[in-house]
């Protein structure tokens, strides 16, 4: 299986200049927990539930400023990602390597965003496995 088979296509992404408050809001609303940064279609970063969870929930509460703060403050530059055609194999490997819930799927040869695939896709078709196995 390969990654192109298992991702989900055209992600919900943000831009660098997105802010805090919009991030956060798309997450809950949409239920992700993961979102590709990017800026003119190409990929720069990531944004997780996790580097929100780093920011200071009191003060987001009763500061507007950090709200209004843009996503590339608080967003992973180091992106790892994977093309359609890598293994699922590699997949695993590059989540449980790097403790990591999700690797946007990027077109070859350019950083352009054309899926995700989540640890939750990947226990999906684990699922789909068993399940054929005995049914």
């Amino acid at each position: 299986m390969r990654a192109g088979e298992l991702m989900t296509a055209f992600p919900v992404t943000v831009t660098s200049q997105a802010t805090v408050a919009e991030a956060l809001d798309l997450m809950r609303d949409m239920d992700i927990r993961h979102l590709p940064v990017v800026d003119g279609g190409a990929l720069v970063g990531m944004l997780s539930d996790r580097d929100l969870a780093y920011l200071n929930v009191g003060a987001l509460l009763t500061d507007r400023r950090e709200l209004a703060t843009p996503v590339i403050k608080v967003m992973r530059p180091d992106v790892i990602c994977v093309g359609p055609e890598t293994d699922v194999t590699e997949v695993i490997e590059l989540l449980l390597e790097h403790k990591i819930g999700a690797v946007p799927v990027i077109r070859p040869g350019t950083q352009a965003v054309v899926g995700i695939v989540s640890y939750i896709d990947v226990l999906r078709a684990v699922q789909e496995g068993l399940a054929e196995e005995d049914g």
